[in-house]
């Protein structure tokens, strides 16, 4: 075999997303490219696909994706010449009982901010349109007509054809042996014919993908996982173009295919396949049937199509397929290696989704940086635990069963647990802590009253923890609450030039007097977030910085890529500190009796930090806050973190302190008007536009990314922008991506939402974009809804937060 001895960009696997990618980057006018196939092109997991291809997806931009893929294939054969088998059958989604049919409404209204049509079935309609249906157990069923089905394996040549059309190479029976790295650079690829040098690589090997980046320290989690499906002989009743059918609750999906039916199943905790190497040569193979393992879920199956009792099984499929921890694919740079990229663990939606991720991972690598936020499947958001085999083996079943499971807000995974525990953890469970896990961290996301079980019980209502959680909040807006906090991402930055860094990161002004702590973005060149943290400045050379538990990964590697011309140490310091917030109009008072450092307004004030003696242990207090109350986050020794947590509940009692978890902070940062960065703040979105003007210095000199589009923005006025909302409906909660109304004309969409117990409504933050200019008289003036599951409810906008934060925080 030749093979060439380099190339711009190299694609490692040749099923339908890395042909995606090489016919994306053609149409990028990046043409020198090979894609090396270690078998046949399809003949992973690609060619037993199911060739579902639906839109609706659980994220807003996961759904974008998936619709320009169904557009893609509708035009693809007649651009290419090559037959893809695309058909748009459309899919129906059924629901046996109301808080399956509320999900699913929920996602209709989601699927209208995209311009996806979607509508509400009759029962006598869904009878003509699916005869073998049983319905009399159904209350609700939807409808999607411009959802469809295709051939895998044509439309993967089909993306092939339009690659090798424009000049891209594919090279077949050639098995990539290794990752070649150049320091923190990719440097190409070893083969068994020989190494290519490359600017680019592009890991889309599936279920490969895992061992093959482990070589090259690069940690992709994935697991392949059984999936089983069966054709049935041909049925009468069976009909052309039937549409697809998804009953979620029975774990099953139907589709139509040449008079026969597809029966799908994604069960209630999976199975596991091997987690050693796959070899090279498992390539259009299948796996043993297992009647045992699937048949409870095909008697639901039977259920919901009576016929499939008598129907006769022409095939009974297993093949493997990768799934991910939390049940979304990767994609993106990895922060390990620059110029390496992923595309894999698709969780059986790889054909769906292949048209999009091609399109936006090849904008990715010619433009330098993700052309829309895809932070729910960036493969940043990853740790490194979650590639741990005993991780996996626990997970992966329990994340395969969750893909027809209900989508419950709030919902926590039951499986790998207490990856990480703050030295709180013990107490507060003993306190009544009810848990959630973010980032492996076990963490206080409510506190179960006397008597109360400590278990979730889910809806989209108001679910058992409300009230619980209502007593935090009160607890933290008219006396103190105790947060523990020390999951938080701790990042040490030093060095000679460390300032220098830290400024050219950052939109806000770091050089600082040494205690000041600095709220501020980190942006791309097009003013985008791609981080939201403070910076404490320690000394003249030594920055404390602290961002989220789940952008971790994410905004070290930010740190790291832009520090090379610079000389710093950039050090995780995570664990050696636990952190203890102090929140509410009583924690001054508090803490007073626990220091005989100075707490006042003159002496510590807001955004400041000082060491202090608390408790006799040495504390980093941070005059900060996330609910929009007087109070200070406690940087404490690991070690010493329950000498500290001891005595401030001890001295808590008179002040009315009450443990509090993250439901409560959710609630308490969406009063103050306090955003979330994943949510509230994208890479789509600048600071101008989330109303963060005030944290960026446009008046000093520092040439920080992004500063050049700021600028120009600033000069015009704002057609986007971050608005407030109270739905005057206490009885329907928000959660996000629910449509936003103004005169009775869609103009965005709800970027997070939470109950108010202040207000005792929901809030919400969501975008508004529109042809004029969104200021106050606008807000003021309009008339506003929010739609919850179809259904459009009044609502009030604000540009400012509904809770009065300023005077309080600066007391």
């Amino acid at each position: 075999m030749e093979i060439p001895d380099r190339a711009q960009v190299v694609i490692v696997g040749g099923g339908i997303v890395g042909c995606s990618v090489a016919y994306h980057l053609a149409r990028r006018d990046t043409t020198d490219v090979v894609v090396l196939e270690q078998g046949e092109l399809t003949g992973g997991t690609t060619w037993h696909a199911a060739g579902l291809v639906s839109q609706l997806k659980s994220h807003h931009s996961l759904t974008k994706l998936a619709t320009y893929s169904a557009r893609l294939f509708e035009t693809l054969e007649a651009e290419t010449g090559q037959a893809t088998g695309y058909r748009t059958s459309g899919s129906i989604s059924v629901a046996t009982d109301g808080e399956r049919w509320e999900e699913i409404l929920r996602g209709l209204s989601m699927a209208s901010t995209l311009g996806i049509e979607a509508r509400v079935l009759e029962m006598d309609e869904l009878s003509e349109l699916w005869p073998l249906l049983r319905t009399d157990d159904l209350v609700g069923a939807a409808y999607l007509p411009r959802d469809g089905q295709t051939s895998p394996v044509d439309t993967t040549m089909a993306l092939a054809k339009g690659a090798q059309q424009r000049g891209v190479r594919i090279l077949e029976g050639v098995e990539v042996t290794k990752l070649r790295r150049d320091g923190e650079r990719i440097a190409g690829v070893e083969t068994e014919f020989g190494a290519i040098e490359a600017e680019t690589v592009v890991l889309c090997s599936g279920m490969w993908t895992r061992h093959l980046a482990e070589q090259a320290d690069i940690n992709v989690p994935l697991q392949a996982c059984e999936h089983f499906y069966l054709v049935t002989e041909p049925l009468d009743g069976v009909g052309a173009g039937m549409p697809t059918v998804r009953d979620q609750g029975a774990h099953t999906y139907i589709k139509e295919e040449g008079g026969k039916l597809m029966v799908g199943f994604f069960e209630p905790r999976g199975k596991l396949w091997r987690t050693d190497p796959i070899p090279r040569d498992f390539s259009f193979r299948s796996l043993p049937e297992d009647w045992e393992h699937i048949a409870p879920v095909f008697a639901q199956a039977i259920n919901r199509v009576p016929a499939l009792e008598e129907a006769g099984i022409q095939l009974f499929f297993n093949g493997p397929e990768a799934f991910t921890p939390d049940g979304l694919y990767h994609l993106g740079e990895v922060p390990e290696l620059e110029g390496c990229f992923v595309a894999a663990g698709f969780n059986s939606v790889g054909i769906q989704s292949a048209g999009g991720v091609g399109a936006v991972l090849a904008d990715w690598i010619v433009d330098g940086q993700a052309p829309m936020d895809l932070w729910p499947v960036d493969i940043r958001r990853t740790f490194s635990f979650e590639s741990n085999e005993d991780f996996l083996r626990e997970r992966i079943p329990e994340s395969l069963g969750l893909l027809y499971a209900m989508h419950w807000p709030f919902r926590q995974y039951e499986t790998a647990r207490n990856v990480f525990t703050s030295p709180l953890h013990d107490r507060l469970e003993s306190s009544g802590a009810v848990f959630g896990s973010v980032a492996g961290w076990e963490r206080p996301n409510w506190f179960a009253r006397p008597g109360q079980e400590r278990v979730y019980r889910y809806s989209y209502g108001k679910q058992n923890w409300f009230d619980a959680v209502g007593v935090e909040c009160e607890a933290v807006r008219n006396a103190v609450g105790l947060f523990d906090q020390s999951s938080f991402a701790k990042i040490a930055v030093s060095g000679p030039d460390a300032l220098s860094l830290l400024d050219r990161v950052s939109a806000n002004a770091i050089d600082v007097p040494q205690g000041k702590v600095v709220y501020t973005q980190w942006l791309n060149g097009r003013a985008g977030i791609e981080a939201d943290l403070t910076i404490t400045r320690l000394g003249e050379h030594d920055f404390l910085v602290v961002t989220a538990a789940a952008t971790r990964t994410r905004d070290l590697a930010w740190l790291h890529r832009h520090a090379r011309p610079y000389d710093v140490r950039i050090d995780d310091v995570t664990a050696r500190f636990a952190v203890l917030g102090v929140m509410g109009p009583r924690s001054r008072a508090l803490l007073t009796g626990l220091t005989t450092a100075d707490l006042s307004n003159d002496a510590f004030p807001f955004g400041t930090s000082q060491r202090i003696d608390l408790a006799g242990v040495e504390t980093l207090a941070l005059r900060m806050s996330y609910v929009g109350e007087l109070g200070w986050e406690l940087y404490v020794p690991w070690e010493a973190a329950l000498t500290v947590h001891d005595a401030v509940v001890d001295a808590g009692s008179p002040h009315g302190l009450a443990l509090a978890g993250f439901h409560a902070m959710n609630s308490l940062r969406l009063e103050a008007g306090y955003r979330h960065w994943g949510h509230d703040l994208t890479v789509e979105d600048t600071p101008l536009e989330a109303g963060l003007g005030f944290a960026v210095d446009m008046d000093g000199s520092v040439d920080f990314i992004g500063r050049g589009a700021l600028e120009a923005q600033r000069g015009r006025p704002l057609t986007k922008r971050l608005v407030q909302f109270r739905l005057e409906d206490p009885d329907r909660l928000l959660y996000h991506d629910e449509p936003i109304f103004r005169d009775g004309v869609l103009i965005g969409r709800t970027s997070s939402g939470m109950w108010s117990y202040t207000e005792r409504r929901p809030l919400a933050m969501g975008y508004v974009v529109d042809e004029q200019e969104i200021d106050t008289d606008y807000v003021g003036n309009g008339t506003w809804e929010i739609e919850v599951a179809l259904e459009r409810i009044p609502a009030t906008a604000s540009l400012r937060s509904f809770y009065a934060t300023r005077s309080r925080l600066h007391l």
